[in-house]
């Protein structure tokens, strides 16, 4: 387990994360924590297609959160303790091509319960061009970090699978 507050090493935990989604051409492998810093403990983990239905890694967290908790994810802000922290390895999703609902619309579901989100690096602009999910979470009060130091070990693996021009 990380010291609390080594956000470098939470972060490459979420990248180990990454490693384990499928590479495909048409989504990013990234991996991604829920840590509850009051007892540093790791709440729940997610990767890319982890769970069924081209599930993101954020929304596996939440998927699973809520599973533990014998919850739907929509009521899951009502068990979850408030101050949480989220690690992702790619700024989180303000679109969905899948129809699915975005994961910056998942985080803000759960407003007051995380607090912040670590990311590792910002999302390339390969399927949705401009993401604004850094800064809707900012309007929502939802402080959004960048953790430097592993962008490119980070985006090549998010990048694995995909046909190079």
């Amino acid at each position: 387990m990380p010291a609390p507050g080594d956000h470098k090493a939470y972060m490459q935990l979420a990248l180990q994360e990454a490693q384990k989604s499928p590479p495909k051409s048409t989504n990013f492998r990234v991996g991604a924590l829920v840590v509850d810093p009051s007892s540093n403990q790791i709440l729940a983990t997610g990767y890319t297609l982890e769970l069924p239905g081209n599930t993101h890694a954020e929304q596996c967290c939440f998927m699973k959160l809520a599973e533990q908790r014998g919850v739907s994810e929509e009521h899951l802000s009502k068990v979850l303790p408030p101050g949480l922290i989220l690690y992702t390895t790619l700024e989180p999703c303000s679109e969905r091509l899948s129809g699915n609902l975005p994961c910056v619309q998942r985080i803000l579901r759960l407003a007051g319960r995380i607090t912040t989100v670590f990311v590792g690096a910002l999302e390339p602009e390969t399927f949705v061009a401009e993401n604004t999910g850094r800064k809707i979470l900012t309007d929502a009060g939802i402080n959004v970090v960048q953790v430097g130091g592993l962008e490119k070990e980070i985006l090549k693996v998010a990048t694995a699978g995909h046909i190079k021009s």
